[in-house]
């Protein structure tokens, strides 16, 4: 998504496996927004030790929020055919969290942003065979909630999201273009 807007971007995964972590009692917004934090911080604290920090790190992390309850990445078909099920014919939120963090080579100073975004999506009427076949194509893996938006669309899933898209797709582009990125990364 950022090189399609024109922003020239490498990946430095972090190695921060979320999957492993439990959200507790917090409030999802607090939750991705703070997963933004530990990974972009992860990357960070890498590019430090590698002796060439300089740039802008981003981290991203999404959840969807159904009935109250956070839905990440689900770990296995068994949850993924849940999460799906349980969303059909209903309105969830899509929550991103994201974390830009600028860097400063001479002393290794950050400067940090943290801000989320949300979206409401709607999926509509799917039939047990349908979920069925998706979830055994695997698709759903790494995705919160066990869809991509746009996937989904493409495939003809009834689905209307009310927000930006791309919020649904784990990066607020709207947002980010408008409010969030320093100038030089617009250039």
């Amino acid at each position: 998504m950022l090189q399609e807007a024109g922003i020239a971007a490498r990946v430095h995964p972090s190695d921060l496996d979320d999957g492993r972590l439990q959200h507790q009692a917090v409030s999802p917004i607090i939750w991705v927004m703070a997963l933004a934090y530990f990974k972009a911080r992860r990357v960070v604290d890498t590019l430090h030790n590698s002796g060439s920090p300089q740039g802008t790190v981003l981290g991203a992390d999404t959840v969807c929020v159904h009935d109250g309850r956070i839905f990440g990445q689900p770990p296995d078909e068994e949850t993924a055919r849940s999460m799906i099920s349980q969303m059909r014919n209903r309105t969830h939120q899509t929550i991103t969290g994201v974390c830009l963090m600028s860097l400063e080579n001479t002393d290794k100073s950050v400067q940090r942003r943290i801000f989320y975004d949300r979206a409401i999506v709607t999926i509509g009427s799917l039939s047990d065979q349908e979920i069925h076949q998706y979830v055994s194509s695997g698709q759903w893996k790494g995705k919160a909630g066990g869809y991509n938006l746009s996937e989904r669309v493409d495939a003809g899933w009834p689905i209307q999201c009310e927000g930006d898209p791309t919020t649904v797709m784990g990066l607020p582009m709207q947002r980010l273009m408008r409010d969030i990125l320093p100038p030089e990364c617009l250039q």
